[in-house]
C-alpha cells in the first residue's frame, strides 16, 4: 500500500469513527439524558429562571408501577396534558413540576396547607401559605399529581388535574448552570 492509499484509508476510518460517535451522542441525547432550561418562575425557589438542568429519561421510560412510586418528590419534565393542549398549549413543549402524589394518594389543599394522605406536609417551605383550596382528590392509576414549588404561581395539577404517566419526558437530576449552583437539584427545607 502506498502512502496516499494509507492516508485515504486512515481518513475514511476516522470519518467512520466520527459518524459512529455522532450517532451514539444523538442516541444518548434522545433516549438517555438531555439538557433543558427553566423558562418560568413556577419552580422557585428550587430552580431559577434560566437555570440549565439535565433530564434523565431512562427511569421514566421503564413504565412500571414501581417506578411511579419512586418519582414522589422528584422534579419531572413532561409534555402538557390534554387539558392544557385544549387551552392552546403546544403539545410538544416541555413543562417542569415536582411530583406530589402517586396513584392512590389523597391530595388536598386547605387552610393554606398541603395535605398528603391526610398528613399535613411541611417538608418544603412552599407547602404552607398556599392561597387556594382544592380537593380532596385521589390520584388515579397511571397518573401523577404534580405541583410547582412556587405553589401560588404555578399552572399545575391543581388547575388541570392528574398528569398521565405517558406524558413524562424524564426527571431533573442536575443543575449545570449557573456554574456556582452546579450539582444535584436540592430544595431548601424548613
Amino acid at each position: 500500500m502506498d502512502n496516499s492509499s494509507k492516508k485515504s484509508s486512515s481518513i475514511l476510518k476516522d470519518f467512520k469513527n466520527l459518524i459512529i460517535w455522532i450517532i451514539v451522542a444523538l442516541i444518548i441525547r434522545w433516549q438517555v439524558i438531555e439538557p433543558r432550561w427553566i423558562p418560568s418562575g413556577s419552580m422557585l425557589p428550587t430552580l431559577q429562571i434560566k437555570d440549565k438542568i439535565l433530564v434523565e429519561k431512562l427511569t421514566t421510560k421503564i413504565n412500571s408501577k414501581k417506578n411511579l412510586f419512586k418519582l414522589k418528590d422528584n422534579i419531572i419534565v413532561f409534555n402538557p396534558p390534554e387539558a392544557l393542549v385544549s387551552f392552546g398549549y403546544d403539545s410538544d413543549i416541555a413543562l417542569i413540576k415536582r411530583v406530589i402524589g402517586v396513584p392512590g394518594d389523597k391530595i388536598e389543599v386547605k387552610d393554606g396547607n398541603l395535605y398528603l394522605n391526610d398528613n399535613i406536609q411541611n417538608k418544603y417551605l412552599t407547602d404552607k401559605n398556599i392561597n387556594y383550596s382544592m380537593g380532596p382528590i385521589i390520584v388515579p392509576d397511571n397518573s401523577l399529581w404534580v405541583m410547582g414549588d412556587n405553589r401560588n404561581n404555578s399552572m399545575d395539577s391543581h388547575v388541570w388535574g392528574a398528569l398521565p404517566y405517558k406524558k413524562i419526558i424524564g426527571r431533573a437530576i442536575l443543575r449545570y448552570w449557573p456554574i456556582d449552583h452546579f450539582g444535584p437539584i436540592r430544595f431548601p427545607t424548613t
